[in-house]
């Protein structure tokens, strides 16, 4: 049997994606076969096809999506042909079937529409880390998150300003400064002076907090924006990746402390993945957490998901329907 999925040939630009017919994946030992509804998209999809993350190719992108389970692997239990799910953790999921480890997924309460479920797993498990355990910003505590307009960006602010944070933002244009007030932001400015403003909303002392999903451009700056004993948290690299740099200007600047997470290693266990999804669920149902769809098409359609991506035009999460 055969379906359709989003496939790079080679490494380029979003022009070697192509929607092409290719062999059905069959479900493994502990794995699920999941009839895809909806893929969310990623910066890192972009890194693996354009050669930036070396990736084999032929190469379907995707580890992020929501869908139905149409097979069940031996040696799985607690899932049956029906249920609804998502995951961040699986792989090829630019296509219309894809199979998952059954412990990399969870379980879609009723009140979350399948489709838009795509929006939910990697933004907000990564905003969840970020939040309670990558860095420890307290009640009261003031925090400066970049691209706050973004995916994550919205999420985190969400998530933070919950627990009692004060939560500044930067954001490249009128429109999503205001989206990030409108998630709950004190304050929303451009890049251009960044250090200087926060520090001046926090009368000189500076943040206790920087969530920096930027990189390159923000880095140095960052750094000058923090309090003494602040810690940096470096999630990404959307203008490109940080340079090697001199670590005592961390003592330089005030015993600062610095980290470069990644999701995967705050989902080690069943019961942190389940606690991590399960706050989540929690806070959308009591709508004190919204994702926001900023842009919604057919996979097909990748290539311009990916342009527009790349292009930093986009708000809120991207997500190809199926």
């Amino acid at each position: 049997m055969t379906m359709h999925a989003v496939v790079a040939g080679q490494a380029g630009g979003p022009e070697v994606l192509e929607w092409r017919e290719v062999a059905d994946p069959v479900a493994g030992p502990g794995e699920l076969l999941v009839e895809t509804a909806a893929v969310g998209v990623n910066f890192i999809e972009t890194y693996q096809r354009s050669g930036v993350y070396p990736v084999a190719f032929p190469f379907i992108p995707g580890a992020e999506a929501s869908g139905t389970v149409i097979a069940v692997g031996s040696d799985v239990s607690g899932f049956v042909v029906g249920d609804r799910v998502i995951t961040a953790e699986a792989s090829e999921t630019y296509a219309e079937r894809f199979v998952v480890s059954a412990e990399r997924v969870a379980r879609l309460p009723e009140f979350i529409d399948v489709a838009d479920a795509a929006a939910i797993p990697l933004q907000g498990l990564t905003a969840h880390y970020l939040a309670t355990s990558a860095a420890d910003p307290r009640e009261g505590d003031t925090v400066l998150l970049h691209a706050g307009a973004g995916g994550v960006g919205l999420l985190l602010t969400q998530l933070l300003v919950a627990r009692g944070v004060r939560v500044l933002t930067t954001a490249s244009t009128a429109e999503k400064r205001e989206l990030s007030r409108a998630a709950g932001a004190a304050e929303s400015f451009a890049y251009e002076g960044f250090a200087d403003r926060a520090r001046e909303l926090t009368g000189g002392a500076g943040v206790a907090v920087v969530y920096d999903g930027v990189g390159k451009d923000t880095f140095d700056e960052s750094l000058r924006a923090l309090r003494v004993r602040g810690e940096f948290v470096l999630f990404g690299g959307a203008s490109g990746q940080v340079p090697l740099f001199d670590l005592q200007r961390l003592n330089a600047g005030g015993s600062l402390s610095i980290t470069r997470p990644s999701l995967g290693h705050f989902l080690l266990t069943a019961e942190e993945r389940s606690w991590r999804y399960g706050e989540l669920f929690a806070a959308l149902e009591a709508r004190t957490l919204q994702f926001r769809i900023g842009e919604n098409s057919d996979l097909a359609n990748a290539a311009d998901a990916h342009r527009a991506l790349e292009g930093r035009g986009t708000t809120g999460k991207v997500v190809l329907e199926v």
